[in-house]
């Protein structure tokens, strides 16, 4: 696959990824934990995921939107 910035080849990584939630008042909420595939263009570093529906729905309730909508 080419990337979108610079056109050159893209390489498959496993990875993992800890989401936090920004300000004070959400500091008591657990970390949200990501294994994704990420697609890292090893020229440009333009690197991209997706976010798997069970995350997205956590991370949108923690955040009061609502997952429908988003759809």
């Amino acid at each position: 696959m080419a990337c979108d910035s610079c056109e050159s080849n893209r390489r498959q990584f496993p990875a993992e990824i800890s989401i936090h939630f920004r300000g004070l008042e959400k500091v008591d909420k657990p970390h949200v934990w990501v294994f994704p595939e990420l697609s890292v263009c090893l020229r440009c570093g333009e690197t991209r995921f997706v976010m798997p529906e069970r995350e997205l729905h956590t991370l949108s309730e923690a955040e009061g939107i609502s997952t429908i909508s988003m759809r």
